[in-house]
């Protein structure tokens, strides 16, 4: 039997029609689908009526399917002659350790092709009407993951490059980690007063927006409840928010329409 093919598709920051043309192909092609939690349910209304769809998400301390069990179960389709898709949130490559399985795929001899997706700290900034490069105001720009605990010996941030280096930062998975994100930029330099924003579920119809300063962001987001998935964005660019946020006009538009 011929050796299947294996997809590493990003499908986008949630919104359904932000997975890239090809993404969709290889939805709509695969004999398998092995999707995350983040993604829209809504793609694999795509896929073949006989398509085998494989739950592979993980929630925050708990895994569905732990990291080797999905290689191996990438692996195993593949050689059954599969064609096989790997359906991440955002960018495979963007915190989505599609360069772990990727590298599985390559020692295993199975083909495979990462297809680039558009990431959460991209969109969903520009979704709450903030540009994370600006000529007037950023110049530079950083993606960050930001759940590794200071205690367990996990955080390997250059804080102060970030402070002093890095006009936009776009933190990941930093709810849990806010204070000390926070603690951490301004010990090392950043202005207690820059501005910060916070959008949890980016790009979806349920997408909320906060804004505040590090010294303050903390105490807005306790208040408004805010969890993940969300997105922290740091830098003087938050400050365009008020000038061009868009999607909430069509939210409102669409809301007296109904």
């Amino acid at each position: 039997m011929d050796r299947g093919i294996v997809y590493l598709v990003g499908a986008g920051p949630g919104h359904p029609k932000l997975i890239t043309v090809y993404g969709l192909e290889c939805i709509q092609k695969a004999d398998v689908i092995a999707y995350d939690r983040l993604i829209s349910k809504d793609l694999l209304q795509h896929a073949k009526q006989d398509a085998e769809l494989i739950y592979c998400g993980k929630l925050p301390g708990k895994h569905a399917l732990i990291q080797e069990q999905i290689h191996q179960l990438l692996v195993e389709k593949a050689l059954e002659g599969k064609i096989v898709t790997r359906l991440k949130g955002g960018d495979p490559c963007v915190f989505g350790r599609g360069g772990e399985e990727a590298e599985v795929l390559a020692d295993a001899g199975i083909p495979y092709e990462i297809v680039p997706g558009i990431t959460a700290g991209i969109a969903a900034p520009e979704f709450a009407g903030i540009p994370v490069t600006h000529r007037d105001h950023a110049s530079s720009f950083a993606i960050v993951t930001a759940h590794g605990r200071v205690d367990k010996g996990e955080d390997r941030i250059d804080w102060e490059a970030l402070a002093k280096g890095i006009d936009t930062i776009s933190f990941y998975m930093g709810i849990g980690n806010l204070p000390y994100i926070c603690s951490s930029l301004i010990e090392y330099g950043k202005a207690p007063d820059t501005p910060v924003a916070i959008i949890q579920w980016g790009t979806t119809n349920i997408q909320r927006t906060i804004t505040g300063e590090l010294q303050t962001i903390e105490a807005v987001a306790e208040k408004e409840q805010i969890t993940h998935p969300a997105i922290v964005l740091v830098g003087k660019v938050v400050q365009l928010r008020d000038k061009i946020k868009w999607f909430e006009s069509i939210q409102e538009t669409e809301t007296v329409n109904v």
